[in-house]
């Protein structure tokens, strides 16, 4: 079968979006184009955001490969599935664009995996996949057609049936730990310029996103993770560190490891330390022992983001965090992690009962010891996150304008990254012809 997987031209206007609006590498979609090519299928990448095309130049490009399918993504690579663009404008803007010239149409991402109805209808697409989606493509161009009834033996999927919506299963997580090592097109890591997360120097070279692990074993209330990258798995060193040598090769100066939670890998750290390469992760500073977040440092790690979200242990609890050190331990950790890493970042989230005074404190003598200490900004209670259900219970088809509509509703002090006042999600989506 000939497969199109499309990454459309992100647009963030007026958007509660809290992730980083650069472009990054497409991680689903190049597991899936490889694993697409191990079975004997023919496949085009377009990634229209890093590659800087307009809806009707990708939708032209993938209209003259002629392909029997094509996949667009409903997030900006995996990085972002937590924490995703509401609105779905900009992928049925692509779809709209491509107007049946792309074979049958599938949508992945956490949109579909949550609320799979509502995903459908919204984008006009054929199918919806439900969950981690690598393997779940893989398995749809295997198969001898892509009939309903056929299609009825696929697990998560979302597929129209006449005026109804059949879904045949929960989301789906992927094995994961033996998924291939990437290689990308010379000519996007050239132009990928970006760092992500990194603030210690100015790129001297391109940057790229990799993964080692997936999911996390917690269960904080706030992070939306139930529908998808759930569980806890680690890839195999052999196929990372091939990946990274790939992208050595290639030129690249820094990775950005996208893993929910990058707990120690002393075996990774250690092979880290012999390649000439920078990084950065987002972890759980408590996790860190003092000698490890050393050799965090000797690896050459220069970014790690640390959640620490409340600095009282009731607050620590109310969010499930399961956190066993202090807000003194956690503060001394990272302190320590900023002898050997030179950008160093608490995050804290807007916790009820936590006292203004002590926050300011907290924060002014971090950043006196050169830890970063963002002010706390309310999160959006994504309906794959445990918040959303303890508020509303499970996710219907309203439920990312219910989230939405609360979010915009009970705060007035939105992330630092956000330039503009977001919209309602009907006036976003209104323009695309989505609702």
């Amino acid at each position: 079968m000939r497969v199109a997987l499309v990454n459309p031209p992100w647009d963030y206007r007026n958007s509660i979006y809290f992730g980083c609006r650069e472009p990054h590498l497409p991680l689903e979609l190049g597991y899936s184009a490889a694993l697409l090519a191990a079975s004997g299928h023919e496949t085009l990448l377009v990634d229209a955001h890093l590659e800087g095309l307009t809806a009707e130049a990708a939708a032209d490009r993938v209209a003259a490969f002629a392909p029997a399918m094509t996949v667009v993504a409903t997030a900006p690579t995996y990085l972002f599935w937590r924490c995703a663009p509401p609105e779905l404008r900009v992928p049925r803007l692509f779809l709209d664009t491509l107007a049946g010239r792309g074979g049958t149409t599938v949508a992945v991402g956490p949109h579909g995996s949550a609320t799979p109805r509502p995903a459908l209808d919204k984008l006009g697409c054929d199918i919806v996949v439900r969950g981690e989606c690598e393997e779940v493509v893989a398995r749809l161009a295997g198969l001898p057609d892509l009939r309903l009834e056929t299609l009825r033996a696929v697990p998560g999927l979302a597929v129209r049936d006449g005026e109804a919506v059949a879904v045949t299963g929960p989301p789906q997580a992927g094995r994961f730990t033996d998924l291939p090592a990437l290689r990308w097109p010379d000519h996007w890591i050239a132009r990928h310029r970006h760092h992500h997360h990194r603030f210690d120097a100015a790129p001297d070279g391109p940057g790229a996103e990799v993964e080692a692990s997936r999911g996390c074993p917690y269960t904080c209330s706030f992070c939306a993770k139930i529908d998808f990258r759930d569980a806890y798995r680690r890839r195999d060193l052999g196929i990372v560190l091939d990946e990274i040598d790939g992208l050595i090769a290639q030129g690249v100066t820094y990775v950005y490891f996208v893993d929910e939670i990058f707990l120690p890998q002393k075996p990774l750290l250690e092979a880290l330390v012999t390649r000439n390469i920078r990084f950065g992760i987002q972890t759980r500073i408590d996790l860190w022992k003092p000698d490890l977040l050393d050799l965090l440092g000797a690896a050459g790690c220069v970014s790690i983001e640390a959640g620490i979200e409340s600095l009282t242990e009731e607050g620590r609890a109310a969010l499930d965090k399961r956190c066993r050190a202090s807000t003194d331990d956690l503060a001394e950790r990272l302190i320590h992690a900023r002898r050997t890493v030179p950008f160093v970042q608490a995050n804290l989230i807007a916790v009820a009962g936590d006292d203004p005074d002590l926050v300011a404190t907290w924060r002014d003598r971090l950043r006196g010891q050169g830890v970063w200490a963002n002010d706390p900004v309310p999160l959006y209670p994504y309906p794959s996150s445990p918040d959303y259900r303890r508020l509303w219970g499970e996710p219907d088809d309203r439920a990312w304008e219910r989230a939405h509509a609360h979010y915009l509703g009970q705060f007035t002090q939105f992330s630092e990254i956000q330039d503009e006042r977001p919209l309602p999600l009907s006036e976003l989506e209104a323009a695309c012809g989505c609702c």
